[in-house]
């Protein structure tokens, strides 16, 4: 069976997004320096190449509805997977009729993950967005996390952990030390 992995870039103080959640400006492209240098992506070079191609080849999304909406649904199209949206709602017309590899999923976060690993086969689903990590954690479906910890204090913003339902053991799967970032893999201790 394929493996659940976040993968997110959070500042040293555990932020993932500016006040406002908007992924741009000085704080949000701080945290993707390491990837795309003023908001571009580059190709990437060193320790860090083998996790942007890992976080690529992923068969499946799990993605929540804020994320979904801010990035325009990746216009329907992310890497050519299909991407599983957690809502408590239907879509709108957009990703209801103009976008075939999304699905919303309105019954909870377990069945968007048993939904993604069977598109993903044995590929992993790549789970993005804070809220559906904590979702997916609290329900037990999450199995990793890959952490980039970009040095920087932002001080405010949207936190990644914000609220957890108790106490989750991790263990230390790797981590890979560059001068833009240090990128954690742990596995989620059932």
């Amino acid at each position: 069976m394929s493996a659940s992995v976040l993968y997110m870039s959070v500042s040293v103080d555990g932020y993932i997004a500016a006040p406002d959640d908007f992924l741009g400006g000085p704080a949000g492209h701080r945290l993707h320096e390491w990837f795309a240098p003023g908001g571009e992506f580059a190709e990437v070079t060193g320790p860090a190449k083998a996790l942007m191609d890992e976080m690529g080849a992923a068969g499946a999304v799990v993605t929540g509805r804020r994320t979904a909406e801010l990035m325009d649904h990746w216009g329907g199209d992310l890497n050519g997977v299909p991407i599983f949206v957690v809502s408590h709602r239907p879509p709108g017309p957009a990703a209801r009729f103009g976008y075939p590899l999304v699905t919303y999923v309105t019954d909870g976060i377990a069945s968007a993950v048993e939904q993604a690993r069977a598109a993903a086969g044995d590929r992993h689903v790549h789970v993005q967005g804070g809220y559906t990590a904590q979702q997916a954690l609290a329900a037990g479906v999450l199995d990793e996390l890959q952490i980039s910890q970009v040095p920087v204090l932002l001080g405010a913003g949207r936190r990644l952990f914000d609220v957890l339902p108790a106490e989750i053991e991790l263990d230390i799967v790797r981590v890979i030390d560059t001068p833009e970032a240090t990128h954690l893999r742990y596995r989620v201790r059932r």
